[in-house]
């Protein structure tokens, strides 16, 4: 394996003089221990206060923070995790909108919602409204955009974090993206190296395939990649993903080694990403413990692989003592090298110079949070944009817009809205909508008897954005009406219905012949009014499909 150099001065750090000494200079006072403690980005979860022992203890060179609901508590817990480390540390979070909005911040279209609305100036300001509003928070990293092509449609991981199906538009939002986050001073991500959406398992669960040939991945993620290292991305997640096409390319005996995750994979990440796509930025593995990762290999084996098959970072750490143990043990017996190893460190220190973070630079202030978050500027701004989300796919019946004249008593069938932190779904708000518009709204309750002359309208609500963890979103009929006879029975022909999917946006694949079908992509309650507001007639559906929600299937379209 060929070790490529770290030139600091070139794109996209673009250090100065000042910042490559600074790198050089606290490279040299770190000890080992603590050379390793920079290697790790750890998550942090749950009470602020343990959070931050174990971080003071680690000195990690990152945290990925999941917020809790107390704005002062995590201002609090920003500000003595940078102040109580030696080395400036980055503060990372998955900035992808809708649920995976900040607590305390502007709720925002997802990637798919930003692809529907497909106007790159609303991407670009939304992009710029999370930026700001993570700068507050103490955030400087994101692990965005989301470059996977939507192409396998059961895809459960990809849904609704992607920018659709084609390259075109993913690379338009993409690149908007990148440009706003890092002019606000965020670091941008493009995952997942070297490619997701082809195979519609999880990579959390299994390690996922990337099929095409050398060429097509060319024609596709190869051409989103370049764009992005043009544009300057300052990092790249190397995923648990295989691309065998590539590998047999160089040795067409490779066997099982064709089916090596990209993230401990020296001729994905070096040969692939360093050498032919002259990236030089920083590479970020995805998450550690995910089953894509460990169901190749144990940890004992490929935590230093990540390192020294050309990952500059570790995602997360169960046991960070053990894993710290793991990479002294490897630098000892020579299976990582020691150049290789301070390499990694030094691209780390790089992406912290880049960001300014070796420059004194205020610290999150509760005051200055409260007065920037939320602004009423940005969300007016959000709203607009998500306005022009909602996309009507299809209405056959001629149902639109509803009328509580016409429609007034209507049946609800909903499993709520799915998040995957949540230990259960929550509720949707539209039912008290429609109330508050005159309709007279019904639930239903698992095992309730539809019968027909009770109502004017039925209506399905369904609220599953990309989750983690599971393979498939489907409607599944047996849960959702309580009853083998209920899981059997489609009312359409006998009630007007109605389907909104306020998250994966393929639910037609199971009701192909429903009359009346909405996408929105995101399941905050802005757009739930901003749905209930199409469907009222005040504001028309401008959203245009990004995937072909329709699934291949001919008869869907009827």
């Amino acid at each position: 394996m060929t070790v490529i150099d770290v030139d600091l001065r070139k794109a996209p750090f673009s250090l100065d003089d000042e910042a490559i000494g600074w790198v050089e200079a606290t490279l040299s006072d770190l000890t080992q221990d603590e050379k390793i403690g920079q290697l790790f980005v750890l998550i942090a979860m749950g009470d602020p206060g343990a959070a931050i022992a174990d971080l003071k203890r680690f000195q990690p060179g990152g945290v990925t923070r999941f917020y809790g609901p107390d704005l002062a508590a995590e201002i609090a817990f920003a500000r003595e995790f940078i102040s109580s480390s030696k080395v400036p540390p980055l503060l990372s979070a998955d900035l992808e909108g809708s649920r995976m909005s900040l607590p305390f911040g502007t709720p925002v279209p997802n990637p798919l919602g930003l692809a529907a609305v497909d106007d790159v100036q609303a991407t670009s300001a939304i992009s710029s409204i999370m930026a700001r509003e993570a700068r507050e928070m103490g955030l400087n990293w994101s692990f965005t955009p989301v470059i996977d092509i939507n192409k396998a449609f059961r895809s459960a991981i990809v849904g609704t974090r992607s920018y659709g199906s084609e390259v075109d538009r993913i690379e338009r939002h993409a690149l908007a993206q990148i440009a706003a986050f890092q002019v606000e001073g965020v670091a941008a991500t493009v995952k997942h190296w070297p490619g997701e959406g082809y195979d519609d398992r999880d990579q959390h669960l299994v390690t996922t395939i990337n099929p095409l040939s050398v060429e097509d991945w060319e024609a596709s993620f190869g051409k989103l990649y370049r764009a992005a290292i043009d544009a300057g991305v300052l990092s790249v997640m190397s995923a648990h993903i295989a691309f065998p096409a590539f590998i047999r390319s160089l040795d067409p005996d490779a066997g099982l080694e064709a089916y090596r995750p990209a993230s401990i994979s020296a001729v994905l990440n070096q040969t692939l990403l360093r050498e032919r796509l002259g990236f030089n930025g920083l590479i970020v593995s995805d998450a550690t413990p995910m089953g894509g990762l460990g169901a190749f290999s144990s940890r004992d084996t490929h935590l230093a692989e990540l390192i020294a098959n050309g990952c500059d970072v570790i995602l997360f750490a169960d046991h960070p003592e053990e894993d710290f143990a793991r990479i002294r043990k490897a630098l000892a017996s020579g299976a990582l090298s020691q150049q290789r190893f301070e390499d990694a460190v030094r691209r780390i220190l790089g992406l912290k110079a880049r960001l300014g973070l070796h420059k004194p630079y205020p610290l999150p202030d509760l005051d200055r949070a409260r007065a920037n978050l939320a602004t009423r500027q940005s969300l007016a701004t959000a709203s607009q944009a998500t306005a022009g989300a909602p996309t009507l796919v299809k209405d056959t019946q001629n149902l639109l817009p509803l009328d509580p004249a016409r429609h007034r008593r209507v049946l609800v069938y909903s499993g709520g809205v799915v998040h995957p932190l949540a230990p259960a779904p929550m509720p949707f708000a539209v039912p008290d909508m429609l109330r508050a518009e005159g309709f007279e709204v019904t639930v239903h309750t698992p095992g309730q008897h539809l019968e027909p002359k009770n109502f004017d309208l039925v209506l399905y609500l369904f609220g599953d954005e990309t989750l983690l963890t599971r393979s498939n979103i489907f409607i599944d009929w047996m849960k959702l009406t309580g009853s083998l006879g209920g899981a059997m029975t489609r009312p359409w022909h006998d009630v007007p219905t109605l389907m909104v999917s306020f998250g994966y946006p393929y639910l037609l694949y199971d009701a192909p012949r429903v009359p009346t079908y909405i996408n929105a992509y995101g399941t905050y309650d802005a757009m739930q009014q901003a749905v209930v507001e199409a469907m009222m007639g005040r504001k028309s559906f401008e959203g245009s499909n990004p995937v072909d929600p329709f699934c291949g299937l001919e008869d869907a379209r009827y």
